[in-house]
């Protein structure tokens, strides 16, 4: 399956965590990193599933590099029925109601115009003592990549 990685960071964090997502899932699909504020929405393609890789900035925003993206969505209105996507988010818990807001609001979006996620939505916390690296292999290796039915021939 053709596993497209976008990731949307202010600081690295985002970026670090798709490569190491991309590390765990590249032995058994062809894996992709793309930072969102070069990709796109004329690029998405259903017949890839995407997982998102999206920090949160400022008040509960999405970083700067991923606003681009998600406003040509919004503005667009692109019918996006029938893609797949993941999340993982990264926030910090002491910014309360806030937290992990930049992975909620990815998954709101595109789900608004028609997208599927699959999966668990990851939410690593910057407060925790878990490092993101490690999350990031950890859900990556229990993440279920669904299938593409049109590979499969009868």
């Amino acid at each position: 399956m053709r596993v497209e990685i976008l990731f949307g960071s202010e600081m690295g964090t985002a970026e670090t965590a798709a490569e190491c997502i991309a590390d765990e899932l590249s032995g058994s699909h062809t894996v992709s990193i793309r930072d969102m504020s070069d990709f796109s929405i004329d690029d998405l393609d259903a017949a890839a599933v995407y997982v998102l890789v999206v920090s949160t900035y400022g008040d509960g925003d999405l970083p700067t590099g991923a606003e681009p993206f998600f406003d040509a969505i919004t503005l667009r209105r692109p019918d996006l029925t029938g893609l797949r996507f993941a999340v993982f988010g990264l926030g910090d818990s002491v910014y309360g109601d806030t937290f992990n807001r930049g992975g909620e609001i990815a998954a709101r979006t595109l789900i608004a115009h028609g997208a599927a996620r699959f999966g668990e939505h990851a939410r690593h916390d910057a407060s925790a003592e878990v490092r993101v690296r490690d999350m990031a292999r950890d859900w990556a290796r229990t993440l279920p990549i669904p299938v593409d039915l049109r590979l499969i021939t009868t």
